[in-house]
């Protein structure tokens, strides 16, 4: 394997060698549901989609487990807010963050665990830390128990920090803490809380801190040591400094790899639900800007690239897919559909090279190029060569527009098959006109689908027609 990552435990692109040959275990950071996702959130499961799909296409197997935080702070801010079980909350979000990642052909994980079912787990984590000497309960009747953060020398590694220099999380009063920068593990059950928001544990009715979760859904998937441990940059302090911390504390070796994506902004600051500066899937579709298109834009920046979102610059992307599209369309009414074949040695070559995905698309276009000049120079062979690759490549960014994800399926309640029926009788009838001359009656056909939203277009294999993005 020739694949090189960006390390941010070692601030280097490292040769990815997988712990186990021809197998690779990833844990994404996955949300956490107090609010349904936004674009930013999306970029993230785009981002390490693409890295799977490429390790499969190498002959990998890969286990991929992306966790759901059903139960923190926030979650509960909102159970209150609206009067509703936090489970409830939660849960409804969940199924909305599905629906959209299907939306943008991500792959399902191969097991999305929640925190809420993993708490005997965390408490054998926990367990073993405070044996280990590195947790402690605290002393003040809270049921709180804490990371003692000076038994672990190598805390704030990851991210660079010196722990004299942090600023100590707010998770628990400092009375209670050895240290003002330990942070929570399992705290204790407190007024004004809701009633159904925890459980019994050694220490008293609680729930877990945010960064033991993932510590246990790790160990419990992926065992003591795995390949990468994906996230957003934001998590890198205090998020993943802690989780290495109480992971490596407990004797686990942890992640071999820390692969960081870069954030999505509005404006000067990251789109953040807390912040109120989201783009979510209903502005975007409001644009007349398809899930496809979304996903282009958020696959052709590299993944440690910032994004600064504007309306604009997703219009020109969505555009940009569209000469993709075309050609891919052009082409399949030229010559047939033509099986995926190899991508290009540039488009491997720039994934190899820490997954650049710019300079991977920009790979596509070129051979995109090529297909356009032979079909205008009636070069099929050329067509169906470029039309291969460039199939491949798409797949591997899951952009191929003849994959059935982007088509709809056939599912109940799908209109696509009765469009697809009505339409073809539209045009059936249209030609028909046509053959005895009957211009006007053509043109009625023609009008009438376009004020119902199809655009229709003449190419030597007959008649295209597509939906009119504008409505």
């Amino acid at each position: 394997m020739t694949l090189r990552l960006y390390d941010t435990a070692t601030r280097s692109v490292r040769d990815f060698v997988p712990r186990e040959a021809g197998r690779v275990a990833i844990y994404l950071c996955g949300l956490t549901v107090q609010s349904e996702p936004h674009i930013g959130h999306l970029r993230s499961g785009v981002n390490y989609d693409v890295l799977r799909r490429w390790l499969l296409r190498a002959g990998n197997e890969v286990t991929f487990i992306r966790n759901i935080t059903d139960i923190d702070d926030k979650v509960l801010a909102k159970s209150i807010e609206y009067e509703r079980p936090f489970w409830s909350i939660a849960y409804a979000n969940e199924l909305v963050l599905s629906a959209a990642y299907r939306s943008l052909n991500v792959l399902p994980p191969t097991y999305e665990p929640r925190a809420t079912g993993h708490i005997p787990e965390m408490h054998e984590l926990i367990k073993v830390l405070i044996d280990k000497g590195h947790a402690y309960a605290a002393q003040d009747g809270s049921g709180d128990v804490y990371f003692d953060v000076r038994s672990f020398p190598e805390y704030g590694a990851l991210s660079g920090q010196k722990p004299d220099a942090m600023q100590a999380p707010d998770d628990g009063p400092v009375r209670a803490k050895r240290s003002p920068n330990d942070f929570a593990l399992w705290k204790g059950e407190k007024d004004g809380e809701p009633v159904d928001a925890s459980w019994p544990s050694p220490w008293g009715r609680g729930r877990p801190g945010w960064h033991i979760e993932c510590s246990a859904m790790c160990w419990r998937y992926l065992g003591a040591e795995f390949d990468i441990h994906g996230g957003g940059l934001d998590l890198t302090f205090p998020h993943h400094e802690n989780e290495i911390a109480q992971s490596r504390a407990a004797g686990l070796p942890f992640a071999r790899y820390w692969v960081h994506h870069a954030l999505l902004n509005l404006g000067e600051a990251k789109m953040s639900k807390s912040l109120g500066n989201v783009i979510d899937l209903d502005h975007v579709a409001a644009l007349g800007v398809r899930p496809a298109e979304l996903r282009y834009y958020l696959v052709e920046p590299h993944y440690r690239s910032r994004i600064d979102y504007s309306d604009e610059t997703l219009h020109e992307k969505a555009v940009a897919y569209r000469r993709i599209e075309g050609f891919v369309q052009r082409a399949v009414e030229r010559v047939g559909v033509v099986r995926p074949g190899e991508p290009s040695a540039e488009f491997v070559a720039a994934l190899d090279d820490d997954l650049n995905t710019s300079a991977a698309m920009a790979a596509v276009r070129e051979l995109v190029r090529e297909g356009n000049t032979a079909l205008a120079s009636g070069d099929d062979d050329g067509v169906r060569g470029a039309l291969a690759g460039v199939r491949a490549m798409l797949d591997v960014v899951g952009l191929d527009p003849l994959d059935p994800a982007w088509s709809g399926g056939e599912q109940k309640g799908d209109l696509r098959g009765v469009v697809d029926a009505l339409v073809a009788l539209a045009l059936d009838q249209r030609a028909q006109a046509r053959t005895r001359k009957d211009w006007a009656a053509a043109d009625a056909v023609r009008d009438q689908l376009k004020h119902a939203g199809i655009n229709v277009e003449d190419t030597p294999a007959g008649p295209r027609w597509t939906v009119d993005d504008a409505r």
